[in-house]
């Protein structure tokens, strides 16, 4: 009611401080023991639980776990064979004088709150407020409003700006699918919400303000992944105006370094971070987010393999990884071959011997080419090397056999986070349908400018575009942006965009860059897969408060579902069989 105060002070802050006093707690009923001449209750809230004793074991007889209640009681100090160590309030208990119920638990439980994380994600998500209570699930969010305030304050004390931009906006082709929104006003149009707030921070670069950032909701229609939350999610989002890629690497690598330093105990790599250009990445880790704890490395032996006899190393790209002292069974072996198989690709491997090779290949090689694999490779007796051969995908197929490697063999440093930037990505890529594909932002400036898009095959350009990578995740994605009309113009054209089209699609940016653009750059680092690394969570829902499932659908509040006719007329829609 109205001007009721429920309790003095919070569960877990009942110490020996206050022995003898009379207090007034609130929280919920975690658990009850009826010994038959006393009951124990143990109240919980946000900060602790404390434990409540009563003689009057009748009177209490109907009270229910996760009911709602306020008590007074007197704090007592416990006897010193009944101190429980592992809890807070462990040296106290409540002598009960009253309690009442403030809100009654009157269903049965889906599930026992400290064990909500075993059950299955979709009775966790429909009861996700149930969920939310264990207090595991519940630090996660706490832990989660305390990195944002850190992250706020770290940009502020570097004259970063908070800036809220708009959630209804205009479609635009970002690389993933919109969620649009009917207009009921202009029949037959549509807004958007924004996949990021990419255009809105470039205008407020041309509007003259020198650093931006906020902590901004994004909306993409993709499949999630564990790594991934499907809908929306969360970024610092922050831009630079007249700045390089190397001022905004100062700034990311500020952020990333205090904020994994400040929250984890781990080892984290120190800045400058290793800058990795995308070919290389691709070359050596078979990944454009390379896990660098794994200290496996694939060669490139296309140039000697294709001079021997065996027929899959013509006309293949031919990859290798090189292990040291590895002593596993044949079973083993046979296990890597069936994990290549099962990524489409066909694994063959020479074990190095005191006597020579030992693989079924090495009848197809000639003693220069055995040679030339012992120099490049380095190899000893007791190491093995593991090999594809195709002519697509190769880089790919061995980016996930370098990461089972490294499980297996566990080599993977579990108490670090070692960062990269991985920069200079592609400008282009070929589409499914073979047309020229922006490979990642449209709105990254090319390395060349104008000159370049004019003169170079498309698929030899290279944007200034770049990620933050750490322990085989990609943390943010940025760029130096184009803040050229004409630039801009040609860039699209080459993607098949007409100027008409660009003009149409982003009206307000083409003719801003009219009034005088100052070049400028900047990056997202994604907020919610940093938590999930701080926490060590395999799966990124458990560090959202309210995530949709892996379907994208939302048990709890029963969506997607459909809407009224009156709905549907209002904003023109019909839908169709």
């Amino acid at each position: 009611m109205k001007g009721n105060i429920y309790r003095d002070i919070y569960c877990g802050e009942v110490s020996t401080e206050y022995v003898g006093k009379s207090l007034k707690l609130a929280g919920w009923v975690n658990s009850i023991r009826n010994l038959g001449s006393l009951v124990f209750i143990t109240l919980r809230d946000e900060t602790g639980i404390v434990q409540l004793i009563s003689e009057d074991v009748e009177k209490y007889a109907n009270i229910t776990k996760e009911s709602t209640v306020t008590i007074t009681g007197v704090v007592r100090r416990r006897t010193d064979d009944m101190i429980n160590p592992n809890m807070k309030t462990g040296e106290v208990e409540v002598l009960l004088s009253s309690l009442e119920v403030l809100g009654e638990c009157v269903n049965v439980l889906p599930f026992e709150i400290s064990k909500s994380k075993e059950s299955l994600e979709d009775t966790r998500l429909k009861y996700r407020y149930l969920d939310l209570r264990n207090e595991s699930v519940h630090n996660n969010i706490l832990f989660r409003s305390k990195v944002i305030d850190f992250i706020r304050t770290t940009m502020k004390s570097m004259d970063f700006t908070e800036i809220q931009t708009p959630i209804v906006t205009s479609s635009s082709p970002e690389g993933a699918r919109d969620f649009i929104i009917p207009s009921r006003k202009f029949k037959g149009k549509f807004y958007a919400l924004p996949q990021a707030p990419q255009i809105f921070k470039q205008l407020l670069m041309v509007s003259g303000f020198n650093k931006y950032f906020q902590i901004a909701p994004c909306f993409r229609d993709e499949d999630p992944r564990s790594d991934r939350l499907y809908g929306e999610f969360y970024q610092l989002d922050f831009e630079m105006s007249f700045a390089t890629d190397e001022d905004v690497y100062k700034v990311g690598e500020k952020v990333f370094y205090d904020i994994f330093t400040t929250f984890s105990d781990k080892k984290v790599s120190p800045y400058p971070f290793r800058r990795i250009p995308y070919k290389e990445a691709m070359l050596k880790y078979g990944s454009d987010k390379p896990d660098l704890r794994n200290p496996l490395i694939i060669e490139d032996l296309t140039d000697i393999l294709k001079n021997s006899d065996f027929a899959p190393f013509k006309d293949a790209t031919i990859r290798a990884i090189k292990v040291e002292n590895l002593d596993k069974p044949n079973s083993w072996y046979k296990q890597m071959e069936e994990y290549v198989k099962g990524i489409n690709g066909v694994l063959g491997y020479i074990k190095i011997t005191d006597e020579g090779f030992k693989s079924s290949l090495d009848k197809f090689f000639t003693e220069e080419i055995r040679e030339q694999l012992k120099e490049k490779l380095n190899l000893k007796p007791g190491d093995a090397i593991f090999i594809i051969a195709n002519k697509e995908n190769c880089d790919k197929m061995m980016g996930q056999l370098r990461i089972k490697l490294g499980q297996e063999l566990d080599l993977i440093d579990k108490n670090v986070y070692e960062f990269c930037i991985v920069n200079d990505f592609p400008f282009y890529e070929m589409g499914d349908d073979g047309n020229i594909e922006f490979s990642h932002n449209p709105f990254s400036m090319p390395q060349g400018g104008l000159d370049a898009l004019n003169n170079k095959n498309p698929f030899d350009i290279v944007a200034y575009q770049y990620d933050f990578v750490c322990n085989g995740y990609e943390m943010a994605s940025g760029g130096v942006r184009n803040h050229d009309r004409e630039i801009l113009k040609k860039a699209f054209e080459l993607a098949g965009y007409s100027e008409d089209v660009v003009v149409a699609k982003f009206p307000s940016l083409y003719e801003a860059f009219k009034y005088g653009a100052p070049p400028h750059a900047g990056m997202a680092p994604g907020l919610d897969r940093i938590l999930m690394l701080l926490k060590d969570e395999e799966n990124i829902r458990e560090v959202v408060p309210f995530p949709l499932s892996a379907n994208g659908s939302d048990p709890m509040m029963g969506c997607p579902n459909e809407v009224f006719d009156s709905q549907l007329r209002e904003t023109h829609i019909k839908i169709r069989d």
